[in-house]
């Protein structure tokens, strides 16, 4: 073996542990919840916020969101390795130890919690916490015996929202309520339909997933309809008070974007299965993140 072969493989087991514990953190969640922190500190200031609280805010919230992550994979690291889709994940196939994933919990909970009290405020440290709590020590452990789990799930996914409405200094209002329920309504749709892709991996595992209890996709269909229907409303009320042409603009393309996904939802009701459960995912996946940068563009249109 040559002495160049000896120095190569160490590295690239640093950088392959170093890419297990990225995983452990659920990055596309991660960041999904960034850009939902930034958003909330822009529409509470009216599109200028104070940068050192907010970018505190997002760190903090990376920490804190990795730290769930992380968590959620732990506990549910026997099923996980039962499921195809995750059966890769780092701990259910034994590539990271449990003495590691509970380390690193532990300690990116605590940063991220002291990242926000310190430079983001308490109130943000708070609401952090609380979206853990929900998301690691209810949602979690409730997956195998209800389907109220996912509106547990949905609850602590929109949490992120009061983070950075907090961490600007702004009060809660019914625009920061309105923007948690978007976040909340979201996930539906979203989630309805991944949970229909993966009905037979969620059944193996034991989990109580709409789709495992509805195998007909009829009940699976409807939630995902209805919340994709009061998002229509929901969506205008956090620029009901912008002046401006801004609103006027977020709200047409709020609407078309609401419009394009209940009908998808719709569609998904009518004939659930495999080809409108993508459509509807893929367009959950523009609706949100298109809307969240139209909203911080409001008082620049």
């Amino acid at each position: 073996m040559s002495a160049s072969s000896l120095t190569v493989q160490p590295a690239v087991g640093v950088w392959s542990r170093l890419g297990d514990y990225v995983e452990l953190t659920k990055p596309r969640i991660a960041l999904l919840e960034l850009v939902v922190v930034a958003a909330a500190g822009f529409v509470a200031t009216w599109g200028q916020p104070e940068p050192g609280p907010l970018i505190a805010a997002m760190l903090g919230t990376l920490l804190v969101a990795g730290s769930a992550s992380a968590a959620n994979q732990w506990l549910e690291r026997q099923r996980d390795a039962s499921m195809r889709r995750t059966a890769l994940r780092p701990l259910a196939a034994g590539r990271l130890g449990d003495g590691e994933a509970c380390i690193f919990v532990t300690w990116t909970l605590i940063a991220g919690l002291a990242v926000l009290a310190v430079w983001a405020g308490r109130a943000s440290a708070a609401w952090a916490a609380l979206s853990w709590v929900l998301y690691v020590l209810i949602y979690t452990p409730l997956k195998p015996y209800t389907t109220v789990n996912t509106a547990v799930g949905a609850v602590s996914g929109a949490l992120p929202v009061l983070i950075g409405w907090s961490a600007v200094g702004s009060a809660v209002d019914a625009r920061a309520i309105g923007l948690v329920m978007l976040l909340f309504l979201w996930q539906f749709p979203h989630f309805m339909a991944i949970a229909w892709l993966y009905r037979d991996d969620y059944a193996r595992a034991g989990y109580q997933m709409l789709t495992v209890v509805d195998p007909t996709g009829w009940r699976a269909g409807w939630q995902a309809t209805l919340a994709a229907l009061a998002l229509l409303p929901v969506s205008l009320v956090p620029v009901l008070a912008a002046p401006g042409l801004g609103s006027l603009a977020y709200g047409l393309a709020a609407t078309g974007l609401g419009l394009g996904q209940l009908a998808l939802s719709a569609l998904f009701w009518y004939r659930p299965h495999a080809t409108s459960a993508r459509r509807l995912l893929k367009a959950s996946l523009v609706y949100l993140p298109l809307l969240l940068v139209l909203l911080m563009l409001v008082p620049w249109i």
